[in-house]
């Protein structure tokens, strides 16, 4: 391709003569004596083409020798078909990432080749906008366009992760302050540098994403202009092949050739902000009606005085792990056994399902859901709830006068204004367990240990009133990996026992590299927790302790796969037959574990049916209500 060359004139020459370089992509284009010229659009074409703009030499041809022009030459001059190359690729790549942009799903299931075969018909009506504007304002659309399908994609990628962990896409109002919670979890499972890297890298690569598909269609929209006589036929054949397929329906590889991607996902993304923000309105008076709010509290629980009553959630134990064949057997081994042992410790057991409104993580939402009655499906219902003057089940129990109540949250690090909302005396956080030992993964604290500072610092002790309990078993949280194992109560201590135990577990990282190893870590860690609560009561469980029981949510869809169900097993323990006599009208299973026909209710129903499966009985005199089930005596009894 000829390029510039300094034409020999005389000095006293009026008018300058240039040459003009055709562009790579097709011949020149023919200007009509008197024309207007668009010298932007000429010198966007040669920043396209790889080409420097022409420019009027004769002016200065006296100014330096020929040889000096060719040292100033660029790259581009002194290299004319590397640069054809290099804008070539270019502008491939910029088509490349818009196309890609235009057609990503927002679901990692649904990232398959077929995905990316399609005709956008945003890009259709883009282009066709783009060759219809003046030059001004076509650049601003351009630009405004970039950013607005950088947002876009940003969006799409946020939606695959919280799809692949919460099994639900991302909320643009109420979950940016997940992110904390997520460099909380990076942290602890990766350590301080790790957690920090991740974050900077998260940045530079959104940054990256905007500039970068922001120029990108800045290019192609100058290749558009350059070759507009093309790119109309171009754009009116592609909109009449979108129209066909659609009215015919067109598929290829089980996918709508014919794609609205993008106006979907931003119709849907609209629909779901509306919704949010009428949820909070709607939600607000929900909260409002609370049937047991002016219930005396002599009134309240009456069925359970006397009683040690202990609420126990094991995190990440959800129906899957029960009636995934692959993991079934094993975990159906331990519940059988946990019966049988149960059963000879003096111990008898009911089992159901219970539906939570989160899963694969926001264990908070099902905690509160669960003890509130409320379906706290989103951080603005759980800030509004635990604000507000409804009456949790844990509360209930401190206003009955009846209880000591306290709560033990190893998963808590930092302040928890919370436990004040949940009628809370005590809380013992990661910080007042005592614990010396390492730190497995994410779960501070291993479960036995937790249940055996529960021990130490209340149960085992002599109080006034019956206790009260609250307890997160953290140890089947998400990665799964190093899991610690059961060893004898009077061994552990302060926890440095572990320091061997974690050393000889597996590395998360490397378990996570095969799906099939995290369904199995998965399953063992549901295991180990599930042996702890059971050899806690085994040990420590008494005439007067009752135990309820539950996974808060399914795990992530890595072990569930996808639509899986949002059940999660729950269970009620006692030792006193006057109990579980109080909830004969529930229907619920035999055992520890949960039958296929059990009865499944929504978390948000339990509540109040526990308050009043143990409040006053019809025809109950007040001396029977005062006394609750017979045999109670304050504080801890012997087994």
């Amino acid at each position: 391709m000829p390029h510039s060359t300094r034409l020999s004139q005389p000095p006293n020459t009026k008018k300058a003569t240039t040459t003009a370089a055709p562009p790579p992509d097709g011949p020149p284009e023919q200007v009509p004596d008197g024309a207007h010229v668009d010298e932007s659009a000429v010198d966007e074409a040669a920043a396209d083409t790889g080409t420097a703009p022409t420019r009027d030499v004769a002016a200065d041809q006296d100014a330096a020798p020929d040889q000096e022009v060719f040292a100033t030459r660029g790259w581009r001059d002194r290299n004319p078909a590397v640069a054809r190359a290099v804008g070539r690729t270019v502008t491939a790549l910029a088509a490349v990432l818009v196309l890609s942009a235009l057609l990503l799903p927002n679901q990692l299931t649904r990232l398959t080749p077929g995905e990316f075969l399609r005709i956008p018909v945003e890009g259709i009506f883009g282009a066709a906008l783009l060759l219809l504007l003046p030059p001004k304002a076509r650049r601003v659309a351009a630009v405004v366009a970039g950013v607005g399908l950088g947002l876009r994609t940003l969006l799409n990628c946020l939606d695959m992760g919280f799809y692949s962990v919460l099994a639900r896409p991302f909320d643009p109002v109420l979950d940016w302050i997940l992110f904390d919670d997520a460099e909380s979890f990076l942290k602890d499972s990766i350590g301080q540098a790790g957690a920090i890297g991740a974050v900077l890298g998260v940045v530079l690569l959104v940054l990256a994403l905007l500039v970068l598909m922001t120029l990108a269609v800045v290019r192609l929209t100058r290749l558009l202009v350059r070759h507009s006589a093309v790119a109309t036929r171009t754009t009116l054949v592609l909109g009449t092949v979108w129209i066909t397929c659609a009215a015919l329906g067109v598929q290829l590889a089980g996918v709508p050739v014919a794609a609205a991607n993008t106006a979907d996902l931003v119709q849907d993304s609209a629909e779901r902000l509306r919704a949010s923000l009428a949820d909070q309105q709607v939600f607000a008076k929900e909260a409002h009606v609370d049937a047991f709010r002016d219930t005396p509290p002599d009134q309240l629980l009456t069925g359970l005085r006397g009683k040690d009553v202990i609420f126990t959630f094991i995190e990440s134990y959800g129906r899957s792990a029960i009636a995934d064949p692959a993991m079934a057997s094993q975990v159906d081994a331990v519940l059988k056994d946990g019966t049988k042992r149960l059963h000879k410790a003096g111990f008898a057991s009911r089992s159901a399902w219970l539906t939570s409104p989160t899963a694969g993580g926001g264990s908070w939402l099902a905690h509160s859901t669960f003890m509130s009655g409320l379906w706290i499906k989103n951080q603005q219902r759980y800030r509004t709830v635990t604000s507000s003057d409804r009456m949790p089940l844990t509360d209930a129990f401190k206003r009955s006068g009846a209880w000591r109540t306290a709560g033990i949250m190893p998963g808590v690090t930092r302040s928890w204004p919370e436990g004040k909302f949940y009628g809370l005396d005590h809380v013992y956080d990661t910080h007042h367990l005592g614990y010396k030992g390492p730190q497995f993964s994410w779960s501070r604290v291993p479960d036995q240990y937790s249940l055996s500072a529960f021990e130490r610092l209340e149960h085992g002790k002599r109080h006034d009133k019956p206790l009260m309990s609250e307890i997160i078993l953290v140890s089947s949280h998400n990665p799964w990996a190093p899991i610690p194992k059961m060893i004898g109560w009077d061994e552990l201590g302060d926890g440095s026992v572990y320091d061997a135990i974690k050393k000889a577990g597996k590395d998360p990282k490397e378990v996570w590299k095969d799906p099939a190893q995290v369904r199995n870590e998965y399953r063992r860690a549901i295991q180990y927790s599930l042996h702890s609560l059971i050899s806690y009561m085994e040990k420590y469980g008494n005439k007067n302790t009752v135990l309820v029981f539950l996974g808060d949510h399914q795990p992530v869809p890595t072990v569930t796969g996808e639509n899986a169900s949002r059940d999660v097993p729950v269970a009620l323990v006692a030792h006193d037959p006057a109990v579980l006599d109080r909830i004969s009208g529930w229907n619920w299973q035999n055992g520890l574990k949960p039958g296929p026909k059990t009865p499944v209710w929504r978390m948000d129903t339990f509540r109040d049916r526990f308050l009043t499966a143990f409040g006053p009985r019809p025809g109950e005199t007040k001396e029977e209500t005062k006394g609750g089930t017979r045999g109670g005596t304050p504080g801890r009894s012997g087994p």
